[in-house]
């Protein structure tokens, strides 16, 4: 008898494993197609990512004037003329004083490769004229023999450049709209949705709302920290333009990797060819440092503080987006974990406790703002 009894049992544990497992399996067959088709269907998504971050960080403003009571499509056009004039000045700010130093610059990198040439001469390496000319000489023939392959890069720079203008243009349309009739967005998916989704899809939008809020001002205060610290940093050490460089590396903050990677050697380069190498040197010092304390530190710290999330749980999204997509991976793995734990968050709630009310008073915003 006792023998039969388990036999049962172990034949129904293994009956709920089995469905389990097939449920799971359904789940990761239907994500695996969700994430097709935004592959296929990318040069729209991206876009609409980049309006909906571009809005987080834009709707408060617009807020502010709509209770003023400014029409909403005239807010929405004062925050975007707003937010043109501010993303041109910041160009400005980091181009004009770079082109008034040109001169100065142009001659330093001259004499720093000059002072390379005169460090290889000497001990240990002991490298004469004749060898730095040689390596030219052979530096230039592949160049020559690779002719084919760099205009086909420098096409698809171009093509890449442009595919950027096209993006930035289509974002900033969208972004308009969305400040302008966002608060009307929610209201209208509920109206279009039968049954409980007409009240959990908005009230989930809501809450994802706001959380890519918090995640684009914890990527600024971050950016902000860095730019202090660096700029702090290039200041005590009297390096020339340390305010656009300062501004470069806020900016860069917001494009995970490469934005660092491109704000840092911009700083050492000018540091190089303005202080020379011990200076330079010193520079890379306090970038590296102050890059291992924003990634180890300060952006999990703030991040997870901001979005709910653990410090190690934005690490892991973000080595996972980058390995899995690259440098768009690792700029949208922590928002798309943020927005996944705000789901399951939900779902937890719903399914723990009696559903309440929809929200009425906050932010249904963004492609659905508030009002």
């Amino acid at each position: 008898m006792s023998a039969t009894l388990n036999s049962r049992r172990t034949r129904e544990a293994l009956r709920a494993s089995a469905r389990v497992s097939g449920e799971l399996l359904l789940v990761l067959v239907m994500a695996a197609a969700v994430l097709w088709v935004l592959g296929r269907m990318w040069s729209v998504v991206w876009p609409l990512i980049v309006a909906l971050l571009l809005t987080t960080l834009t709707w408060p403003l617009t807020r502010f004037l709509r209770r003023r009571g400014l029409a909403p499509a005239l807010a929405a056009s004062v925050v975007t003329v707003l937010f043109l004039l501010v993303a041109t000045g910041t160009v400005a700010l980091i181009a004009v004083p770079v082109a008034s130093e040109s001169g100065e610059l142009a001659d330093g990198v001259v004499e720093g490769i000059q002072r390379l040439r005169e460090w290889a001469a000497g001990p240990p390496l002991n490298i004469d004229d004749a060898q730095i000319a040689g390596a030219f000489d052979t530096a230039v023939a592949r160049i020559q023999d690779s002719a084919g392959s760099i205009a086909t890069t420098a096409v698809t720079g171009v093509s890449t450049v442009f595919s950027g203008v096209v993006t930035a243009v289509l974002a900033l349309f969208l972004m308009f709209f969305f400040l302008k009739d966002g608060p009307r967005f929610l209201p209208w998916l509920g109206r279009q949705l039968p049954g409980r989704l007409a009240t959990d899809v908005p009230a989930v939008a809501a809450r994802c709302w706001d959380t890519l809020g918090a995640f684009v001002r914890s990527q600024a205060l971050v950016g902000l920290l860095d730019a202090v610290l660096i700029g702090l940093g290039l200041w005590i050490l009297d390096v020339p333009l340390v305010l656009p460089l300062a501004v470069l590396t806020f900016v860069s903050a917001f494009v995970p990797i490469v934005g660092a990677l491109f704000a840092g050697f911009v700083a050492v380069l000018i540091a190089l060819v303005s202080n020379g190498l011990t200076d330079a040197l010193i520079v890379l010092a306090i970038i590296v440092v102050v890059q291992q304390l924003e990634g180890n530190v300060f952006q999990p710290i703030i991040q997870s503080r901001g979005l709910g999330l653990h410090a190690a749980v934005v690490l892991l999204a973000v080595t996972l987006g980058g390995s899995l997509t690259g440098i768009v991976g690792s700029l949208l793995a922590v928002p798309v974990a943020a927005l996944i734990a705000v789901v399951w968050n939900y779902l937890r709630e719903q399914l723990g406790d009696p559903p309440q009310a929809p929200r009425t008073d906050g932010p249904g915003t963004g492609a659905g703002a508030p009002s």
